[in-house]
């Protein structure tokens, strides 16, 4: 969802500084990099162990207002992302059962796909809160696929972190990625089956290659 779907990356960072200043986290921007891809509750956790803060608020405090901000922050800011739309109704219009499956947690995938009109489009969302280890573990991607009654193998992810293409692939699925531009080189994504620039580029053509 987060950098695929909907403009949400940028809007992360912001957020995060934000509540970490206001319970004075001695976190910096530069050391967000070491939690990319974690989940939001696993970000807060390492913070508390990395750079305690004063107050007596929790970790599971600060992941709840990080997320409240980001939600209603999105809302607001983002919007959804290049070829997204285009890109769904070309699967759906072929038949191809769409799955959703995030790190980020259910109440924030529930809204924004809501609030995006983007809910019809999927038979099955899957939020990596519900699973023991999170993304680069395939887990997600695997509980996804389940729920839509498909082999894994039989699958294909569309994803935009090295994260979450490691996931993909460890599950067995092929992977197509959409790195953010100041990403899109990182040799790491060589793992994939398809790399864009933007889901604008994704077409029939590609698709039924991916299949085959």
């Amino acid at each position: 969802m987060d950098g695929l779907l909907l403009d949400t990356e940028p809007l992360w960072g912001i957020s995060m500084m934000e509540v970490a200043q206001k319970h004075q986290v001695p976190v910096s921007l530069a050391q967000l990099r070491f939690t990319t891809g974690l989940r939001i509750y696993e970000v807060t956790d390492y913070w508390k162990q990395r750079f305690p803060w004063p107050g007596k608020a929790s970790a599971q405090q600060i992941a709840e207002e990080i997320l409240d901000d980001i939600i209603a922050r999105t809302i607001i800011e983002g919007g959804i992302l290049p070829g997204v739309v285009s890109t769904l109704e070309l699967l759906r219009k072929e038949g191809v059962q769409l799955g959703l499956a995030t790190s980020s947690p259910t109440r924030m995938l529930q809204q924004l796909i809501h609030h995006f009109g983007l809910t019809d489009y999927f038979a099955s969302m899957v939020s990596a809160d519900t699973a023991i280890s999170g993304k680069p573990h395939p887990e997600v991607y695997l509980q996804c696929a389940h729920a839509l009654n498909v082999s894994s193998w039989n699958s294909v992810a569309f994803e935009d972190s090295v994260n979450g293409m490691v996931a993909a692939k460890a599950a067995r699925m092929k992977v197509v990625v959409v790195p953010e531009a100041a990403k899109h080189n990182n040799p790491a994504f060589g793992l994939a089956d398809l790399k864009l620039n933007s889901l604008e580029e994704f077409s029939i053509e590609a698709w039924h290659r991916l299949k085959d």
